[in-house]
């Protein structure tokens, strides 16, 4: 592992960094491809927890949430202008993404539900309970898949841990937690059914390019000590709508340190983006995965990264909120999927 780059001001005025970036590590021959030379930018500051980015191609704008401020952002590719209070409230809303017919989803701390905007604005109400008709802990992320528009969803239940993100459990009508697991939403009936439990605390998650696998990072080791820090693989049967065969993709153990991942994205070769963190410097940012498993790159961050998304006229761009701020490098690969 290379040594911890200098100690850098991402602020205004700050001086150019001499290529290549010291924090854009490979580790292995098959990242290097991706590089090019370019730095790591970034795009805003001022947020509280950073999370959900999704990119909006027709818009030409990036999304994301800031939980405890309970609104959503905006970053403007034209010019780099950043709303605030896109959506405020927002429902302390965590993963965002868009479906393939452009309309916005968003998975809400505070409400426990997962939502559509519509092109008229309203909010349809996706999934609030689950088929034993119980209400979730709190839907952290959601995928859309595009055969049947299907809609896959995390339920961790972070968002029942403290009113900062939230509704604490046991204060008011919030029920205690249930087992954490993976849902999906049927495309064309809107029936939720639960598809995995196996990760402790299943958070971000993504499709292969084929649509053949989810991944599905997991957090457990937050609250369980027999979890591991590790991110799933499944494998995906579109015509039945569940998944099978679940086993360990790849460990966030790396050099004796481990961290979480956290939100994850795949690349058009196959390769997994995953944000790191919880460690400290050297470690958190965002480490990347080849398919089998093989960490081959490293971005260095100065802030715990939570998500990350292909985004960019190109979607070439990779997007990575990170605590307090939104960041971004331009990569020599694309994003699998639209968002």
């Amino acid at each position: 592992m290379a040594p911890a780059a200098f100690a850098r001001n991402f602020g205004p005025g700050a001086e150019p960094v001499r290529y290549p970036d010291p924090d854009i590590i490979a580790l292995d021959k098959r990242f290097k491809s991706k590089l090019g030379n370019t730095p790591i930018q970034r795009l805003h500051t001022g947020t509280l927890w950073a999370e959900g980015p999704a990119w909006n191609g027709v818009g030409r704008y990036l999304l994301w949430s800031d939980i405890p401020n309970n609104e959503q952002l905006r970053w403007i590719e034209e010019d780099g202008h950043v709303s605030r209070g896109f959506r405020s409230p927002s429902g302390n809303s965590n993963g965002n993404t868009f479906d393939f017919r452009g309309r916005q989803i968003a998975c809400e701390h505070l409400n426990r539900r997962v939502v559509r905007y519509e092109y008229d604005g309203t909010v349809t109400v996706l999934a609030d309970k689950n088929a034993e008709g119980k209400g979730f802990n709190a839907p952290n992320d959601a995928v859309v898949h595009p055969d049947d528009g299907s809609i896959w969803f995390t339920d961790p239940g972070y968002g029942q841990l403290m009113n900062y993100e939230g509704f604490r459990a046991g204060t008011g009508s919030v029920q205690p937690f249930m087992k954490e697991a993976v849902y999906r939403i049927d495309g064309n009936t809107g029936k939720v059914a639960k598809v995995a439990d196996q990760p402790f605390k299943p958070n971000g998650l993504c499709f292969s390019p084929d649509y053949k696998i989810l991944y599905v990072a997991d957090t457990g080791v937050s609250h369980y000590p027999d979890a591991a820090s590790q991110i799933w693989a499944f494998d995906v049967d579109a015509e039945k709508g569940t998944l099978a065969n679940p086993r360990t993709f790849a460990s966030m153990t790396w050099e004796g340190k481990t961290g979480f991942a956290d939100g994850i994205r795949c690349d058009e070769d196959g390769n997994v983006w995953s944000s790191a963190g919880w460690v400290g410097d050297g470690y958190d940012g965002v480490h990347i995965f080849a398919p089998d498993g093989t960490r081959i790159g490293q971005i260095r961050l100065p802030e715990i990264c939570s998500n990350v998304c292909f985004g960019g006229t190109k979607r070439n761009r990779l997007f990575m909120t990170a605590s307090q701020s939104l960041y971004a490098v331009y990569v020599e690969t694309k994003g699998a999927h639209i968002t």
